[in-house]
């Protein structure tokens, strides 16, 4: 028997058949029958050259602008209307292309723009004594990676706080801005850092998210960012207090290049020395009497009694080292004319000779004398007997 259904029933079975097979589903097409109603809906179809499917969502949800002939992708649940009409019900947006970026580009900018939300009056500096900063990025990203390389190169002892985030596609944008609010609301940082490597104008196109510019432009907290190349343009990149062309020149304008600042300081300080030099030779020119008088009677009351002890005793120990030098001198002269005495090469002069070998009947032995060396045969050995 084939199941039985009233309408409502049929259109709720759908629409859980629905959910559990597509409960999220990524449509790309072209934006036909844009419609926004009472202020809050948003209607239009998306199609291709043979098919079309109607699109609902509400107005806050449409976080970049779109109009009619523009391509996107919408992030839906396909549903059932209690009418009987299939429709994706939205929760995401994204341009796609580069002509649709680029339109939805600028039709949110003109109207952020008309807002005051980059007014360059609200832009903030970096605090000078910067020392705690929070990053949201990506942290497997190779800019973030350099970003840090930099950061400890050139000046080191930066606290660095980092919130992990995707950096593009539909999740990114509210990602970034729960990392916004978490730095907000536990104000431990001086300025939050958003950075991205480069990438296409697709990659890129979450940071011309519109709730998510306008977390940035809302920050109590001074915001810096390092977006893409030095070509790349965002509107987070508007929002922001500074903007840095790419994370490398986020972490060089952030921190001071300890090498620059060591050659600053050195110039300061000979500087302050050459000016110290000339006002002391001014006072002493336009005081000069006055000086001579205060340096005469310190000199007559403090150095000339030190100086006189000091003689004194540079006198008493000069004594004591020449008294050492000459009981040292002689002690050498001493030992130096026992070892001439008792150099063989004196004796051997003296006509003497020295025998050495081993002296027994039939044995070599060697004679040396003054000028030559002598070997002999031992005879025979007699006892010497001792004259007196």
């Amino acid at each position: 028997m084939e199941n039985s259904f009233s309408p409502t029933e049929f259109i709720s079975v759908v629409n859980q058949t629905l959910e559990y097979a597509y409960s999220s589903v990524v449509v790309v097409g072209e934006v036909s029958g844009f419609k926004v109603n009472q202020g809050k809906w948003v209607f239009f179809d998306l199609k291709d050259d043979e098919s079309s499917v109607s699109c609902f969502m509400t107005l806050w949800s449409l976080r970049q602008p779109i109009e009619d002939g523009m391509k996107i992708a919408v992030r839906a649940v396909p549903k059932l209307t209690k009418f009987g009409k299939f429709s994706l019900t939205v929760n995401a947006v994204k341009p796609v292309g580069e002509g649709s970026l680029k339109k939805a580009y600028e039709m949110l900018k003109k109207k952020l723009t008309a807002e005051g939300l980059f007014a360059a009056e609200k832009k903030r500096p970096i605090p000078e004594d910067l020392t705690k900063i929070g990053v949201i990025s990506s942290t497997q990203a190779a800019g973030y990676a350099d970003f840090i390389k930099i950061i400890n190169a050139r000046w080191g002892g930066m606290k660095v706080t980092v919130a992990h985030t995707q950096v593009q596609g539909m999740d990114a944008p509210d990602q970034m801005i729960r990392a916004l609010q978490y730095f907000n609301e536990r104000s431990e940082v001086q300025m939050i850092v958003m950075i991205r490597g480069g990438g296409s104008a697709d990659d890129l196109s979450c940071f011309n998210d519109e709730k998510l510019v306008r977390e940035i432009a809302a920050s109590k907290i001074p915001v810096i960012t390092g977006i893409g190349h030095e070509v790349d343009e965002s509107l987070a990149d508007l929002a922001a207090d500074v903007r840095a062309s790419t994370p490398s020149n986020a972490a060089e304008m952030l921190t001071k290049d300890k090498n620059e600042e060591k050659k600053r300081i050195d110039r300061l300080m000979e500087r302050t020395k050459q000016a110290l030099i000339q006002n002391i030779d001014l006072a002493i020119r336009g005081n000069k009497e006055k000086v001579a008088r205060i340096s005469r009677g310190i000199i007559d009351k403090y150095i000339e009694p030190s100086l006189e002890l000091n003689r004194e005793k540079m006198q008493k120990a000069l004594e004591l080292i020449t008294q050492k030098f000459k009981e040292t001198n002689t002690l050498f002269l001493t030992k130096m004319k026992l070892l001439d005495a008792l150099n063989p090469e004196k004796v051997l002069r003296q006509g003497y000779a020295i025998l050495s070998g081993k002296i027994s009947p039939g044995s070599v032995v060697k004679i040396t004398t003054h000028q030559k060396e002598i070997e002999a045969e031992v005879k025979t050995i007699k006892e010497r007997k001792e004259n007196g």
